[in-house]
């Protein structure tokens, strides 16, 4: 899977990997075993259909990444409203717990931001760690503030704050939900299988073999980079995230 972290990487290495089998299909017609004219009806259909196979493989695929980009997408803004209610719901708490409340949902949405932002796995590891941090900060604050005077109302602070806590494992969850390394690995023997055929059925050499390797190279680019959260082109931005930030700084 840190091939498909990347998809710049992952596109030269598969556009690479196909075009080769290509020239190795391409030479194997030419000097190994040509292909008769009487068997070019059949083996027209059998190429015909693996392409069908190939293309609707990338179809599904494509279909998968697109779901967990989406689902990215709604759990960001879901994690944004969580954390904006249970700001609003401070007011509840008395002014010294809903102060030190407020500080703690401040920063702590600095990190959520800074996570969809962070590139590298290591700025990701301490922006995680501080958000652990933090979460418990929260919590702790919540339940030293109702514990007094358990109500109703109170109770509210409490689900919000939980709220908040379990959007942040959904959006963690969603960013691990990933294509899996076995659907590559069938797609791109898929791929290849493709690419031997179209050379060794291709008359005209291998400089029209390239245009089967690049088209399916770029589809292959695509679902790798919707599918890669931080290292792709297609990236979800906390948008709603930084439209909630000026609302909570201090006036």
């Amino acid at each position: 899977m840190d091939a498909f972290d990347t998809p710049f990487v992952a596109l030269a290495v598969i556009l690479l990997a196909q075009w080769l089998s290509a020239y190795v299909g391409d030479v194997f017609r030419r000097k190994v075993r040509p292909l008769k004219d009487e068997d070019r009806e059949d083996f027209d259909l059998i190429r015909n259909a693996a392409l069908t196979l190939l293309g609707l493989i990338i179809g599904f695929s494509f279909a998968m990444a697109v779901s967990r980009y989406d689902q990215r997408k709604t759990l960001e803004e879901a994690e944004a409203n969580a954390i904006g209610t249970e700001y609003v719901r401070a007011d509840i708490l008395p002014d010294e717990h809903a102060t030190k409340l407020r500080e703690l949902l401040a920063r702590y949405l600095d990190q959520r931001v800074a996570f969809y932002l962070a590139r590298d796995h290591r700025q990701v590891d301490r922006i995680n760690a501080e958000t652990a941090k933090l979460q418990a900060e929260l919590w702790s604050t919540v339940l030293r503030a109702v514990t007094p005077q358990q109500t109703a109302v109170t109770a509210l602070v409490v689900a919000g704050m939980n709220d908040v806590l379990n959007a942040q494992g959904y959006t963690q969850a969603a960013w691990w939900n990933r294509i899996p390394v076995a659907a590559w690995g069938l797609m791109g023997l898929v791929a290849i299988s493709c690419n031997l055929l179209f050379g060794y059925g291709e008359r005209r050499g291998t400089g029209l073999a390239l245009a089967l390797p690049l088209i399916v190279s770029i589809s292959f680019f695509l679902i790798a980079d919707m599918d890669s959260p931080r290292a792709g082109v297609i990236r979800v931005l906390p948008q709603n995230l930084l439209a909630l930030s000026p609302s909570m700084k201090p006036q």
